[in-house]
């Protein structure tokens, strides 16, 4: 079986399970109907519309 020669430093540890824990930014894309900013893929919370076709109807009161 394989052991090590070296014990590994608390250093080398933590910065490659750094990589892990990264936040990444969540990414938008303008509205092609309303041009309101929203997240790549969902429906367009303030126009209802998604792909071009009204997914969520607006109603006025």
């Amino acid at each position: 079986m394989a052991v090590p020669k070296q014990k590994k430093s608390k250093a080398r540890t933590r910065s490659r399970r750094a990589n892990h824990d990264r936040v990444t930014l969540v990414q938008f894309v303008e509205c092609p109907q309303c041009g309101e900013y929203t997240r790549p893929h969902h429906v367009c919370p303030n126009c209802g519309f998604y792909k071009d076709r009204e997914v969520i109807s607006q109603e006025e009161e």
